[in-house]
């Protein structure tokens, strides 16, 4: 549970947003078990504005070990978008990057995502912030510190997201979470569409998740929701909620994993396509 001195820190960043809300927001709300501490967030009225935990999403990569990382590289860039959403968003990717190379144990790749993860977060603003967690990744990787390279890239996303509240880009870390979903999505139903079994697909089949997000999307401002290839995601969102819902009595099947990986694919490559000019 938070210490007062953290609540109160976290009603102080939020506050400036709310306040400037005088229309409805028709968001849905985070599902449960993405928030990392729902009754304190419900209380304190912060899902509309506060983007789901990227750790949280990755609680389920455990039980879908091996995980196919290498079917499914992603090269950096060389040149930075000039775009903040497509910041925010490769950096949500980028996020889950670390996450991944951390769960199939290629510390090596620790020092490479350290170095990403400054250059994007000075780029969004964050930077001094997350100077200090690039070290400690740093750090913990070459002590071989599992644990506690996860807890550093959770810490990460967590300040990154408070920076852009206080800065009242509350889209953009929405936007940070949907690039970490998306790519984890990929990476995980292709784990699956390997080794598939109920169980596994059902840590994949989430519609309440693919709902969430596709609202998300469809609510961002209207220079970013506007965009086709955010129209076009907003689409597949609401294509794959109704693929991943299962009803009572059935289980999902091995076709229902393909149809997924590969709508998380397209996903990943609109997520990914840049704003032209960038």
């Amino acid at each position: 549970m938070k210490t007062l001195l953290a609540l109160v820190s976290t009603l102080a960043l939020v506050a400036p947003v709310t306040a400037q809300e005088e229309e409805p927001d028709f968001r849905k709300e985070i599902p449960p078990d993405l928030l990392e501490d729902p009754h304190v967030r419900e209380e304190l009225a912060i899902n509309e504005f506060t983007a789901p935990s990227i750790s949280r999403i990755f609680d389920s990569l455990d039980s879908l070990a091996p995980l196919p990382l290498g079917d499914h590289p992603r090269e950096i860039p060389e040149k930075m978008p000039l775009n903040r959403a497509d910041l925010a968003i490769e950096l949500g990717f980028l996020i889950a990057d670390g996450f991944l190379v951390v769960q199939v144990g290629e510390l090596s790749k620790v020092e490479d995502f350290a170095s990403q993860l400054t250059r994007y977060a000075k780029a969004l603003g964050a930077g001094e912030r997350i100077n200090r967690h690039a070290a400690s990744l740093l750090e913990s990787a070459r002590a071989g510190k599992v644990d506690q390279l996860k807890k550093e890239l959770s810490a990460t996303q967590k300040d990154v997201e408070r920076e852009l509240v206080t800065l009242r880009d509350a889209d953009l870390a929405h936007l940070i979470s949907l690039g970490g979903w998306i790519r984890a999505l990929h990476v995980a139903s292709g784990a699956v569409e390997k080794q598939f079994s109920d169980e596994r697909a059902r840590e994949v089949m989430r519609e309440d998740i693919a709902d969430y997000y596709s609202s998300i999307v469809g609510s961002l401002e209207p220079r970013i929701a506007e965009r086709p290839t955010f129209i076009e995601m907003r689409n597949v969102l609401a294509g794959m909620r109704s693929a991943m819902l299962i009803e009572v009595g059935e289980s999902p099947t091995e076709e229902d994993i393909a149809e997924i990986h590969k709508q998380a694919a397209r996903l990943a490559k609109l997520a990914l396509t840049r704003e032209e000019g960038n």
